[in-house]
Parts: C-alpha cells; sequence; structure tokens
C-alpha cells in the first residue's frame, strides 16, 4: 500500500470537513461580481429585454438601419437639372434710341408771329434700321470759334412721348424766341446751331443763316419744346 505525505492527508481531511458542514466553494463578499438573478435597484432603469439588432446606431429603433438607403428618392422640392446658367441662352436686349451718327439736323422754315421767332429744328433718320427719339433735344447757338453765345434754351411744358422714325422719317422741335428787335434784348448774330438729340453726347452742327437771336437782357430766353412726329407744326 502506497504512503500519503503528511500534506497530503491534511488536504484530504480538510476537503472531508467542508463536504460534511455543506458550505459552498465561493469567494467572500457582499454580492459584488457575483453570479445569479440580478437584483431591481431603486433609481435605475429595468433591465432591456428581447436581443439587441447588430450594427443599429445608437438612439434608433432595433431593425432599423441608421444609415439612409442608396436607392432613395431625393427629398420633395430638391431642385434638379443643368447647372445654374446652362439652362439656355439670353436675347440681347438691343437699344431703339437714335443715336447722333444716326441722325441729321436741320432747321426748317420760319414761322413768325406776334414779336416771336419760331423754327422747327428736325431730326432725320439717315440709317438703315428703324430707331426713337424721346424728349427734348438739347441746342445752343455758337460763333465760328464754337463759342456759345447766350444761355442753354430753356424747356417748354409738354408731355415727352417717344417718336418712331423709320429709315428717311423725321420729329421736329419748336425753337421759339422773342425778336430782339422789338424786345430790345441784346443780339448776336450765330453762325451755327448745334443740336443734341435726346440721351446723346454727340451733338449735330447746323449752319444758321436766320439773322439775329437775343443772347442776354430783357426777354432773351430761348425755348424748346418737346420733339414730335414730322417736320414741321
Amino acid at each position: 500500500m502506497a504512503h500519503k505525505s503528511p500534506s497530503a492527508r491534511r488536504v484530504a481531511l480538510l476537503v472531508g470537513a467542508v463536504a460534511v458542514l455543506g458550505l459552498p466553494l465561493t469567494a467572500c463578499g457582499h454580492g459584488s461580481g457575483t453570479s445569479g438573478a440580478p437584483r431591481k435597484v431603486s433609481g435605475t432603469a429595468a433591465p432591456a429585454t428581447g436581443d439587441t439588432t447588430a450594427g443599429t446606431a445608437p438612439g434608433t429603433a432595433p431593425g432599423t438601419s441608421s444609415a439612409p438607403s442608396g436607392g432613395a428618392a431625393p427629398p420633395s422640392g430638391a431642385a434638379t437639372g443643368s447647372a445654374p446658367g446652362t439652362g439656355g441662352t439670353r436675347t440681347p436686349v438691343t437699344s431703339t434710341r437714335c443715336h447722333t451718327s444716326e441722325l441729321r439736323a436741320s432747321v426748317g422754315r420760319e414761322n413768325p408771329g406776334a414779336g416771336q421767332e419760331n423754327f422747327p429744328v428736325v431730326l432725320t433718320n439717315t440709317s438703315g434700321r428703324t430707331c426713337t427719339v424721346h424728349g427734348y433735344p438739347g441746342a445752343a447757338f455758337v460763333d465760328a470759334s464754337g463759342r456759345q453765345l447766350g444761355p442753354d434754351p430753356k424747356r417748354s411744358a409738354g408731355t415727352p412721348t417717344t417718336v418712331t422714325l423709320k429709315p428717311g422719317r423725321s420729329a421736329w422741335a419748336g425753337l421759339t424766341f422773342s425778336n430782339p428787335q422789338v424786345s430790345g434784348a441784346r443780339a448776336a448774330t450765330p453762325a451755327a446751331l448745334i443740336v443734341t438729340p435726346p440721351d446723346e453726347r454727340d451733338h449735330l452742327t447746323v449752319k444758321w443763316t436766320a439773322g439775329q437771336v437775343p443772347v442776354g437782357g430783357n426777354a432773351s430766353s430761348v425755348f424748346l419744346t418737346v420733339l414730335s412726329p414730322g417736320t414741321e407744326p
């Protein structure tokens, strides 16, 4: 028969004593880290029930993917089509205004009356296109050196209208002043009348052959009317 060492006999005796007493082979403590049924702790949420869906982002319902479906339709109202500026072409806006280079100026026949001198200042379309004039022309008397004589003409009351000029057609504005021999105004004899079409900067020059005009003193004002169709009243 084999003989057991003293330490082996002590271990065998200790195990036997434990079995007799019925003590569990667990670690001592206060329940921390032990297995068994979960305890409900006041103030905490109850344990979740069911299986947790793998891949579900926090805050999403189980079984619902947090990423949008690749085949989902775009949100309602989303803009579709080509990039801005590629939807078509714009038609350039072409001005219909008559330019100075398209016009010829002239002074029509005098129509005197009651101490007044009245002349039609005529603008004629010499271009190959239809164009328009609107409102008042500009005008001034000048001497042979181009120096202006007297103040700028004043505008007579009137309602500006747009006059359409086909090639070869004309519009006129009335140029009116008191006869200086009657009014006693200081007078001068211009070499030319310069005429500027409405909304233009360049002017046209018309030789002046109608004698003296008032340039200062009493009743020296010169007046212009709005443009009207035709060449004279």
